[in-house]
C-alpha cells in the first residue's frame, strides 16, 4: 500500500455535493466525521468495487459517522457511474482531484476517514481488503458501531489500484 504524506487536509478545501452545493471541508465536518470511498469513474479498478464499497458504507447507517463516494468527474458523470446509489448515500464530486490530492492518494478505489479537525484518519488505497478492514474497525469502535464484514463473499480479490491523479475521463 503506497504511503500516504498528509496528514491533515486544508481548511479551504471545498466538497461539492452532486446538487452542486459546495462548502468548505469544515462545514461538511461539522457535526460527524468523514468515511469516504473515492473512486475514478473512468477505471475499471473502481469499477469493479462499486457494489462493495455500497455494501462498506452501508454498514455505517446510522453510526455517528458522514458516509460518503466521492468521485472524481462532474455530477453528470457520477449520475450515470453510480446509478441507484445516488439514492443511497451521500456523492461528493472532485472533478478537479482537489481532494484526491488533499489526500495525497497515489491510487484509486481509495477507503479515507477524516477526522472533524480535519486530521487524517487512515487512508487505504487501491483494493487491500486487510487495510480498508483496519480503517472500518478504527472507526466502528471510535463510534461504538459493528464493523462490516471485509472482505465479504462477491468481493473482488485484493488489486492495486489506477494512478489516483491521471484524468481519465472524458
Amino acid at each position: 500500500m503506497p504511503a500516504v504524506a498528509a496528514s491533515e487536509v486544508p481548511a479551504g478545501l471545498q466538497l461539492t455535493s452532486l446538487d452542486g452545493q459546495s462548502r468548505p471541508v469544515d462545514e461538511w465536518l461539522i457535526t460527524f466525521q468523514l468515511l469516504g470511498v473515492v473512486l475514478d469513474p473512468y477505471t475499471y479498478e473502481s469499477a469493479w468495487l462499486l457494489d462493495t464499497a455500497g455494501r462498506i458504507l452501508e454498514g455505517f447507517r446510522g453510526a455517528s459517522v458522514r458516509t460518503a463516494i466521492i468521485v472524481t468527474c462532474d455530477a453528470d458523470a457520477a449520475k450515470e457511474f453510480l446509478g441507484a446509489y445516488t439514492d443511497q448515500v451521500l456523492v461528493l464530486v472532485d472533478p478537479d482531484r482537489a481532494f484526491v490530492r488533499a489526500f495525497e492518494l497515489d491510487e484509486l478505489p481509495a477507503f479515507v476517514h477524516l477526522r472533524q479537525n480535519r486530521r487524517i484518519g487512515g487512508v487505504a488505497q487501491g483494493w487491500d481488503p486487510a487495510a480498508w478492514k483496519e480503517i472500518a474497525g478504527v472507526v466502528a469502535a471510535e463510534r461504538h458501531w459493528s464493523r462490516p464484514m471485509i472482505p465479504a463473499a462477491g468481493d473482488p480479490a485484493p488489486y492495486r489500484g489506477s494512478a489516483a491523479l491521471e484524468a481519465t475521463g472524458a
